[in-house]
């Protein structure tokens, strides 16, 4: 089975499409299957409480929603990164933080949609995309057992295609945090298939994950771990972002068949070492 590699470019782009386009190039190079994106709508997804509050960023002191406004992508620049990626030969999709960032992503017919985990308990944007009936990556991070069923009631009562995916949703994530044994505990809850989105510091959890037979993996990418950004030090950056990917590979094919056969590189050593065969 085939693990699909998914390139969270997320917001580590921190709003300008050349640092963007960097990591599509670093993505398509590693052999990533996807890229992601997040929308959001910054004046329907920032508290009131908070939309005034004055920060520091790189680009000066301002308040928390013109923060918002200047790290988020618009029209122009999803433009520019679907032709780019067609032009790449790779393809992409978002994850929609709230109703008008789902419309706005109608238009450019991504193959898939994803739900993340901040969203899960978000009634009407689920709703809205099980409607869209494509698959649909479910991250379960910060969601209790209850809230995930109801989650996957309302895409199976839609009859929409989707993908549970196991998820710490601390940045970073510490390793006795990961708890990938739930990885089998949701595919056996909601009979579905499960992946892994991870957010940890290294790649072996993600690479465990793998092992324990997740059907997808989503890892943030950045250009440097100490970039401005609040994702950025629990993302991979391009050389272990390629070391990633083939390791991926490397399991997929040691995993095997599961049935216990004679290999034919084993039978001579056999013939050099089994003295006696009685059985």
């Amino acid at each position: 089975m085939k693990t699909f590699i998914i390139a969270e470019i997320g917001i580590n782009h921190n709003g300008d499409i050349s640092i963007a386009k960097k990591l599509i190039d670093i993505a398509y190079e590693s052999g990533c299957d996807i890229i992601k994106f997040q929308k959001r709508n910054p004046d329907e997804c920032v508290p009131i409480s908070q939309k005034k509050v004055m920060r520091e960023t790189i680009w000066g002191e301002m308040s928390y929603i013109d923060y918002k406004h200047r790290m988020e992508f618009g029209k122009k620049e999803y433009d520019e990164i679907d032709s780019y990626c067609k032009e790449k030969g790779i393809e992409w999709f978002a994850s929609a933080w709230d109703l008008d960032s789902q419309e706005f992503l109608k238009q450019y017919n991504c193959k898939y949609n994803k739900i993340a985990s901040a969203m899960l308990t978000h009634k009407e944007l689920l709703k809205m995309v099980a409607q869209e009936k494509k698959h649909t990556f479910i991250s379960t991070g910060m969601s209790t057992m209850e809230q995930i069923e109801k989650a996957v009631k309302i895409f199976k009562d839609f009859e929409c295609p989707f993908e549970l995916m196991h998820c710490n949703s601390s940045y970073p994530t510490e390793d006795f945090n990961s708890n990938l044994n739930c990885i089998k505990t949701l595919r056996e809850r909601f009979d579905c298939n499960v992946g892994y989105s991870g957010h940890e510091k290294g790649m072996q959890i993600t690479l465990a994950a793998v092992a324990l037979g997740v059907t997808s993996v989503e890892r943030h990418i950045t250009l440097d771990k100490y970039m401005y950004g609040s994702d950025q030090f629990a993302s991979v950056t391009p050389m272990g972002l390629i070391k990633l990917c083939k390791l991926v590979r490397v399991i997929e094919s040691a995993m095997g068949d599961g049935k216990k056969t004679l290999r034919e590189e084993e039978k001579e050593g056999m013939n050099k070492l089994r003295k006696v065969d009685t059985l």
